[in-house]
């Protein structure tokens, strides 16, 4: 279920820059206000673009989500306060409790999350030799580099 939505939420976001960038073509008179002017096979076109954009929609949130793996040795336990330090830098903030153990953040800034369309959360659970992180994937690689930081000591 939560794909279908992401899936849909990327197909509306699509839809409205693609009517923005389009309409602004047209009020600025950079392109034919008539449709069938506009492109090649006029609603035809339109229907077509639809269809891909629904294609890409689907497919995306495939590849946009994701796990990473964070190596950490010893008791998770007092790691967490650590883990909670990072992901403050990374400008996240605790927003709750998994069923399994684990803990859910979310971006604080109000502009990014809705960049995000509310798709911001990244959840953090405790697993043999680590730590796994869910989320999307451009978030991952800043907050995990960000976590290993600060739990494990490579000499620094």
């Amino acid at each position: 279920m939560t794909y279908l939505r992401r899936a849909v939420k990327y197909f509306v976001q699509i839809v409205i820059i693609f009517g923005l960038i389009i309409g602004i073509l047209m009020l600025s008179g950079m392109v034919s206000k008539d449709v069938a002017v506009a492109f090649r096979n006029g609603w035809s076109s339109i229907w077509m673009i639809l269809g891909l954009f629904a294609a890409m929609s689907l497919i995306y949130p495939y590849f946009g989500y994701g796990k990473r793996r964070i190596r950490a040795t010893g008791d998770p336990a007092p790691m967490w306060e650590k883990i909670d330090e990072a992901m403050e830098s990374r400008g996240y903030v605790f927003c709750g409790n998994t069923p399994e153990g684990g803990r859910k953040y979310r971006l604080t800034n109000v502009v990014n999350r809705a960049a995000r369309m509310w798709e911001d959360t990244l959840t953090i659970e405790s697993v043999l030799g680590g730590f796994e992180i869910e989320g999307l994937v451009r978030d991952l690689s800043r907050a995990v580099m960000s976590i290993d930081r600060k739990i494990n000591d490579y000499g620094n």
